[in-house]
């Protein structure tokens, strides 16, 4: 079973994991993946993950803890950055507000989608790390 303490430990693991808003690269190398949306494509969408979100009283028990909220309702602790911009909260410190705006899971998928276009990517293979 998957728990935030065995995912947050995973991903501290991972060098390439640095702060969940990179891009997905492939290299002629390895993979470099950063699953999360990417802070471009959340502050495209903001209007539109506003409007596909609920809203919540948040409870004590995810004060200061976005990656707790996350991962209960995300499964992934990976989206707590995303949880703090749309509240509008830009300190760890500050995730403590009365109501909370979550946005639903396929508003985000939505926004991922955006995130990687179409478009022919082979140019990111020729990358030599």
């Amino acid at each position: 079973m998957i728990t935030i303490d065995s995912e947050s430990r995973q991903r501290a693991g991972l060098p390439t994991d640095i702060d969940f808003m990179g891009d997905r690269y492939k290299t002629a190398n390895n993979y470099f993946s950063f699953s999360s949306p990417s802070l471009w494509a959340i502050e495209k969408n903001l209007f539109y993950l506003l409007k596909n979100s609920d809203e919540e009283t948040l409870q004590r028990k995810y004060y200061m803890r976005p990656d707790y909220l996350s991962y209960d309702k995300y499964k992934t602790v990976s989206l707590a950055y995303l949880l703090m911009y749309v509240n509008q909260v830009f300190c760890i410190e500050d995730f403590i507000v009365d109501t909370v705006v979550i946005p639903t899971f396929s508003a985000i998928i939505e926004i991922c989608a955006d995130k990687f276009p179409g478009r022919d990517r082979t140019d990111l293979q020729k990358i030599k790390w």
